[in-house]
């Protein structure tokens, strides 16, 4: 009966905090970077914080950067949805923006979910044509992560414009790591249009040990690497994490107006199953259940905002829902079946640190945890420690005090990649 007690109250104190909110930043270190490790970036890379009354411009606003790149060059785009330049009103596509300035473009490489972003997680994507433009479209998800020779041997300049939401296991860091190891190889330069990351404010979780790495978590960075996409691909080349000597000609355009302490809303999903700012700050925290027999909001109009499972104990998890399938989410977890867990949708606090507390708690409150975890576990969590720990009875905060030796290493790294204030 205690023990139940305890439990109850620790989940009570778990949503008691999060709709009060008192979170904690990692601390910051500095170290510095070698001369020949760095890659070119534009005047813009000065600009180190906002300046008060100036918007932030994104790297595909900054025409007079790029274009001059551009010109008389054959050109392929790596981008999606998001991949686009705004106006005064509205936006408008990078591709299209680019092919009505006079740009060569040959060809667009898709990452997960298309060109579009509209298949679901997982989903095979096939090449195609697209509609509006004509161009041919290739995947790089599924067997073809990395563009072949034949794939490039009309392209001088790969310009890569995807948002990230700066979580590990978001797959478009993965397709910038194939992107930049094809272009080294194959004597291409790309060029990185870059974005605020709206979790680029924090930086926590384990570091991915390199033997469990996979497509959803490839570099030694914790599971919130807290970096811009830019300064990601200034990483990758710089710590040498390519499969190949050589170096990429790597030029990254910078956001201006920017630091890493600014909220910033993305104005268009990213994937099918983050609808909204809510669902992107709480994506890095919840997206552990996807590893676990808990539905994370999959198959609702409240993906990764929502959490719940058949096995989960109704006395405490009161918020009731039927996953069905919907747009991203064909076959969503617990398709059809009453799940009983928790709606976060209306959280307004802006995480600073994840929050193992919520996966916790529904581990111990679980009808089967044997069953609770499942291989994908370890991917997402890039360690087997993390399972062990909380099948262990470790709570959330020592669980995260064991994080914090590699975490001080990694901010000393990642310091001298950065292009932006934090």
């Amino acid at each position: 009966m205690m023990n139940m007690w305890f439990k109850n109250t620790a989940f009570v104190m778990v949503f008691t905090f999060l709709s009060c909110g008192n979170g904690k930043t990692q601390v910051n270190n500095t170290s510095k970077a070698s001369e020949n490790e760095k890659v070119k970036t534009t005047q813009s890379t000065t600009t180190r914080s906002p300046q008060r009354g100036l918007s932030v411009t994104v790297g595909a606003n900054q025409f007079e950067e790029y274009l001059p790149l551009l010109k008389d060059k054959k050109v392929a785009i790596v981008g999606n949805q998001t991949s686009i330049v705004f106006k005064n009103s509205g936006y408008v596509h990078l591709v299209d923006t680019l092919l009505s300035k006079g740009v060569t473009i040959t060809k667009v490489f898709a990452p997960e979910h298309g060109f579009r972003g509209q298949a679901d997680a997982g989903e095979k994507v096939n090449d195609s044509k697209d509609t509006k433009t004509g161009l041919p479209i290739i995947s790089l998800y599924g067997n073809n992560k990395k563009p072949s020779v034949e794939q490039l041997n009309n392209v001088d300049v790969i310009v890569f414009d995807i948002q990230d939401v700066g979580a590990r296991f978001y797959t478009y860091i993965s397709t910038l790591h194939y992107i930049m190891e094809a272009c080294a190889e194959q004597g291409k330069q790309l060029i990185v249009l870059d974005r605020p990351n709206p979790n680029g404010h924090y930086a926590d979780g384990p570091l991915l040990d390199q033997k469990h790495s996979s497509f959803v978590g490839m570099h030694p960075v914790p599971v919130v690497h807290g970096m811009t996409i830019g300064e990601y691909a200034q990483m990758i080349s710089g710590e040498g994490w390519l499969d190949t000597p050589k170096k990429t000609d790597l030029t990254v355009i910078p956001v201006k107006n920017y630091n890493k302490s600014m909220p910033y809303s993305l104005p268009i999903k990213p994937s099918p199953n983050l609808p909204n700012s809510t669902a992107v700050n709480l994506y890095p925290t919840l997206c552990f259940f996807e590893g676990t027999n808990v539905n994370a909001g999959r198959g609702t109009n409240k993906q990764f905002q929502v959490f719940g499972s058949p096995y989960l104990n109704p006395e405490i998890y009161n918020f009731k829902y039927t996953p069905k399938a919907n747009e991203g989410s064909k076959y969503p977890k617990h398709l059809g079946e009453l799940c009983y867990g928790f709606d976060l949708s209306e959280n307004n606090k802006r995480f600073t640190e994840l929050h193992l507390e919520i996966l916790i708690s529904a581990y111990n409150n679980t009808a089967n945890k044997a069953e609770f975890f499942n291989s994908f576990f370890t991917k997402l969590a890039g360690t087997t420690i993390l399972q062990e720990q909380i099948e262990s009875g470790l709570t959330a905060e020592e669980i995260s005090e064991t994080w914090q030796e590699g975490l001080k290493i990694y901010n000393q790294v990642r310091t001298a990649y950065e292009l932006y204030k934090r």
